[in-house]
């Protein structure tokens, strides 16, 4: 996850470098539950409005989340499909906060109603995301339910009433990237806290022209955008937070802005950003299924590391005799073709493995996704 605003704001009040903090263990994607009342045409868990068999229980999730307290998980954020049709979510939540956990929700915003949202605010949730996929129309088609948006913004509206920190999380793809100004202005309206931009995780590109691939020139101009945005929105005093995520080359295509807007700053900003390290997975990200399988990151449910029904997260996360986990927590990682002779392994980190993974075969090939010109990932005169 590249947190953009906190970049941003070293352009207008540059801080020293300190050591880099190291969390004690990773975040914690739980995916509670795989039902869901929508039907979206990019979801990674295939879910639907039936009931999975072989759900963990809410005893079982109980032992776990003991064992992660146990490891130092620091944050844990529930998602599902839809978290919010779980039957015990809120007691699940209390008992997460209580025990110390960062606790985020992730939703579709549409089972936010005002039949629950004072028990949800009760929770004091430290964040709520709710996923919107474009404006109205948009929206609904990528939902495949009409009126879900309204009722998403509806959802939204109730937490901000609340004085629930709240979210918009948006997946850019082809269909939908002509709103993706309204939705930033959206966000502005509403005084929304978060914008979180989520690159799609696709695969099949191959090595086709990078140069000249549409959809790259269009993740290009939107992430043009949402610098330009962050940036003129910081410097009005407005403290919003940008993010993006499955795509760790945003930081190095960030630096080549800095390099053209702010060249006496490329350095410190190159300093910050490789301090970050870039693509986490298998490190400081994991992920738990509906079925207690855990994952290097929600992207990975082709591939299983181990289950907490046999045993603890604590120990599958250490175990480095599984080949991908010794890469991915390998530094550097074993990297191949364009990424392995990128320039900035050390703020990307070889970004997204499962794109190279599903388009190749090979986990160490170069992503595909990767939108970064050869001339940017070979580039060394940014005056560094």
């Amino acid at each position: 996850m590249f947190r953009l605003s906190q970049y941003m704001r070293e352009l207008l009040a540059p801080t020293p470098l300190k050591p880099a903090r190291k969390p004690p263990a990773p975040v914690v994607i739980w995916n509670l539950i795989r039902r869901c009342n929508l039907t979206c045409k990019h979801c990674y868990t295939t879910s639907a409005d039936i009931d999975f068999p072989g759900e963990l229980t809410t005893p079982e999730i109980y032992t776990v989340m003991d064992d992660l307290k146990a490891f130092k998980v620091p944050v844990l954020i529930l998602s599902g499909g839809e978290p919010l049709l779980h039957p015990d979510i809120f007691a699940i939540s209390r008992r997460a906060k209580d025990m110390g956990f960062y606790v985020a929700l992730s939703s579709n915003g549409t089972k936010i109603s005002t039949d629950n949202i004072d028990e949800i605010a009760a929770i004091n949730y430290h964040y709520i995301g709710v996923s919107l996929d474009g404006i109205k129309d948009t929206h609904d088609q990528f939902r495949r339910v009409k009126g879900s948006f309204d009722e998403a913004l509806r959802g939204v509206q109730l937490c901000l009433d609340k004085g629930i920190k709240v979210g918009i999380r948006f997946t850019l793809t082809q269909d939908n990237a002509h709103d993706f100004p309204a939705l930033l202005q959206l966000m502005d309206d509403y005084d929304i806290d978060k914008f979180y931009l989520s690159h799609l995780n696709y695969g099949g590109r191959g090595n086709r022209n990078r140069k000249d691939d549409a959809f790259f020139e269009i993740t290009r101009q939107a992430m043009d955008l949402m610098f330009d945005t962050c940036y003129e929105l910081l410097k009005a005093g407005k403290d919003r937070e940008f993010v993006t995520g499955n795509n760790d080359a945003d930081a190095v295509y960030f630096l080549h802005w800095v390099k053209q807007r702010f060249p006496d700053q490329v350095a410190h900003i190159q300093a910050k950003l490789e301090q970050w390290g870039g693509n986490a997975s298998g490190v400081n990200v994991a992920n738990i299924d509906n079925l207690g399988n855990v994952h290097p990151d929600t992207f990975w449910w082709h591939y299983d590391l181990g289950n907490v029904k046999q045993r603890p997260f604590s120990e599958i996360w250490l175990d480095t005799t599984d080949p991908l986990m010794a890469g991915l927590k390998q530094v550097p990682r074993p990297l191949e073709g364009r990424c392995g002779t990128c320039n900035y392994q050390a703020i990307c980190n070889g970004n997204t493995r499962v794109r190279a993974a599903q388009t190749t075969g090979n986990y160490w090939a170069e992503d595909p996704g990767c939108y970064l010109t050869e001339d940017e990932i070979k580039a060394t005169d940014l005056g560094l």
